[in-house]
């Protein structure tokens, strides 16, 4: 079910349901993630509708904004991997909840998943889990580990790739308890009439592209598995066959990764790719930077939870190009799926540089007509399956549905 927003900044699910009820999230920092942003956006629907939001956390650069948007925080150790700091805190945690009324605990990390466990079960409440990726580790102690993602009375995945992880892994934790909710996007911020022209000037410049260049961008922290080195060999394939007036833009932070920003740069230079690709570093103005490219590449090697950048680029009207593999291909409507006139996109085999460079330049070939009608279909696909709306209603839905009883 997709909740439906009824303007005035309101969320779905305000109302009886869950007016006056009070909902922990544990998370062990409110810093820059798509599992903290989560946590604010879910505690902010809960305040919109009457609720008591409340976030157990260390801290972190999104506690004001969570607080200004009604959420209430509470400084706990939800970081601490210690097990016996772990162990303590269970206590600590479940006379947290008792003082604060708490009714229901969601979890959205593994360490605090097994804290809140613990409480939970002491306090006799229901225990929500999310998995917002697919965790490492397939043997022992690892997936004893993981698995307490997989222990809620209701566990929510990101995804339908994310969710048949968890039962393969997980079955007998898992059962039937699993429920897919897709990340959210705020579609007020990224629609294309809230992104002034001078943002997506400013950032070209920034960027080093001309005004007559195409971008295709590549909006991902700078390591192997994002596929930055597959995106370098087709821009080479590209300007081989004669395809021209692009710019590569590889738009993340390395992270400390110097010896991969060096190999990059490696291959720049050794296919002679000085000037076409532009290594720019964090963005701090993702719908710019979606409206700034002509197409947005996903060229990931490994698995990922979700596929939030294709999301985001179909939202503000841009074709997008993503490797055929976890969940990212959720995001996108391509051929078998559906008929090549439906397709919001291209999907094309992971690592493969020769069919990442003919998709690139089909969407980069497409006419104006062409280009509207995917661009109108890109976003109501978004609006249909990625909503913050549709998120946080679902999200409330599992909550309301706990507290009626209903598992």
């Amino acid at each position: 079910m997709t909740g439906e927003h009824r303007g005035g900044g309101t969320f779905p699910g305000e109302g009886a349901p869950l007016a006056g009820r009070t909902i922990l999230q544990v998370i062990p920092a409110l810093d820059a993630g798509g599992a903290e942003r989560t946590t604010v956006d879910v505690a902010a629907a809960l305040a919109a509708a009457g609720a008591r939001a409340l976030v157990a956390t260390e801290g972190g650069r999104l506690v004001g904004e969570l607080q200004a948007k009604g959420g209430i925080w509470l400084p706990f150790p939800a970081a601490s991997k210690n097990p016996v700091a772990m162990a303590l805190n269970i206590g600590h945690l479940a006379r947290l909840c008792r003082r604060e009324g708490v009714q229901i605990i969601h979890a959205r990390s593994r360490a605090p998943a097994w804290v809140a466990l613990g409480a939970a079960r002491r306090l006799k409440l229901p225990f929500v889990t999310t998995y917002h990726g697919s965790y490492s580790g397939r043997t022992g102690v690892k997936v004893l580990y993981n698995s307490v993602m997989a222990r809620g009375d209701v566990v929510i995945a990101n995804s339908h790739y994310t969710a048949d992880l968890i039962r393969a892994l997980h079955p007998e934790q898992a059962g039937d308890r699993v429920r897919v909710i897709h990340r959210g996007t705020d579609l007020a911020l990224f629609t294309p009439g809230a992104v002034a022209p001078a943002r997506v000037e400013a950032l070209r410049r920034a960027w080093g592209v001309t005004p007559h260049e195409r971008v295709v961008l590549l909006a991902a922290r700078l390591t192997a598995w994002k596929g930055q080195r597959v995106l370098i060999e087709a821009a080479a394939l590209m300007r081989d066959r004669g395809v021209s007036g692009v710019a590569i833009v590889l738009a993340g932070d390395p992270q400390g990764r110097v010896a991969y920003e060096r190999e990059l740069d490696a291959l720049i230079a050794a296919r002679g790719l000085q000037g076409i690709v532009h290594r720019v570093g964090h963005c701090t103005d993702m719908p710019a930077a979606f409206r700034a490219a002509s197409v947005v590449a996903v060229p990931s090697v490994e698995p990922e939870a979700f596929g939030r950048s294709a999301v985001e680029a179909q939202a503000l009207g841009t074709p997008v190009v993503v490797s055929d593999l976890g969940a990212v291909p959720e995001t996108v409507l391509a051929p078998p799926e559906v008929p090549a006139g439906q397709r919001t996109g291209w999907r094309v085999a992971p690592g493969n540089a020769a069919a990442l460079a003919d998709s690139l330049t089909d969407a980069l070939s497409l006419g104006a007509s062409a280009r509207d009608a995917m661009t109108r279909r890109g976003r109501a696909h978004v609006e249909a399956h990625f909503s913050l709306e549709g998120m946080v209603g679902d999200t409330l839905d599992v909550y309301a549905d706990l507290l009626a009883g209903r598992r």
